[in-house]
């Protein structure tokens, strides 16, 4: 799908924060001088297209109690990373699931992110991940600070 200079500007007004009013995409519409129809039109198309995988709410965990963010970093053989990746992405707990390339000192492939009240929580949870898929190879990784939180901006001006 080519994207003209309106749809960029419509994915950037997705990719902030949405206002909590009655009628949110009229809000959009209106700062981007186009009516409400024409915003949801292109928003169904971009679903349909792929563009749009889906839309949802960021949580401020912190402030909502969950203090453990937990990086699993898992050694998973080649020819099984897309099998172990897909089984670890459909789980509840996975929020954030990715294939990367190992380095010479880092022998981790994939990356799944767990959240929970407390390490142990995270701990636990890797734990009945690593069994579930057969993985003894894993470590869980915490992040210690926040530093920026913000939705992705794709077409910066």
């Amino acid at each position: 799908m080519k994207l003209d200079p309106l749809d960029h500007e419509i994915i950037n007004a997705l990719s902030g924060d949405i206002s909590d009013s009655l009628r949110p995409y009229h809000d959009i519409a209106s700062r981007l001088n186009i009516s409400e129809d024409e915003l949801l039109r292109r928003v169904r198309n971009y679903e349909k297209t792929g563009v749009l995988r889906r839309m949802g709410a960021m949580i401020a965990h912190r402030v909502a109690g969950v203090d453990a963010n937990g990086m699993i970093v898992w050694d998973i053989p080649e020819e099984h990373i897309e099998d172990v990746g897909r089984k670890l992405a459909s789980t509840q707990e996975v929020t954030h699931c990715y294939a990367r390339r190992r380095h010479p000192d880092w022998p981790y492939n994939l990356y799944t992110m767990v959240h929970g009240r407390t390490r142990k929580t995270c701990e636990r949870i890797a734990a009945r991940l690593a069994q579930e898929v057969g993985i003894g190879n894993y470590k869980v990784v915490f992040s210690t600070r926040e530093f920026k939180k913000t939705s992705p901006r794709y077409f910066v001006k």
